[in-house]
């Protein structure tokens, strides 16, 4: 419970959510103080996020696709890493205040 009463938002709940500041396309930003290039994309109904970060100054990369259930809920589908990881990410990643121009 948190000092009004109410109970915290799930993890889940604050992932999607952080999800969903991010824009759409391509953007720089930081993670761990070292930058990042991340773009997003989302399905016309909504349905599918997928995401790929790769790091500009080294060789870590995070992916992954979440899609959202007809009914409440939805499934995090990581590529080849740790959903913990992938969670770690989205709440950690800074976009910057510029968008960059759109990748190909």
């Amino acid at each position: 419970m948190t000092a009004d009463g109410k109970k915290p938002p799930s993890i889940q709940a604050t992932f999607e959510d952080a999800l969903a500041k991010l824009p759409q396309g391509y953007v720089d930003g930081h993670f761990g103080n070292r930058p990042w290039g991340v773009t997003v994309k989302r399905s016309e109904d909504g349905k599918r996020t997928w995401l790929y970060g790769e790091e500009l100054s080294g060789t870590d990369i995070v992916s992954f696709n979440l899609y959202r259930l007809a009914g409440p809920g939805s499934i995090l589908k990581p590529c080849e890493m740790s959903s913990a990881k992938v969670i770690e990410f989205v709440l950690g990643f800074e976009p910057g205040t510029v968008k960059a121009a759109s990748r190909p």
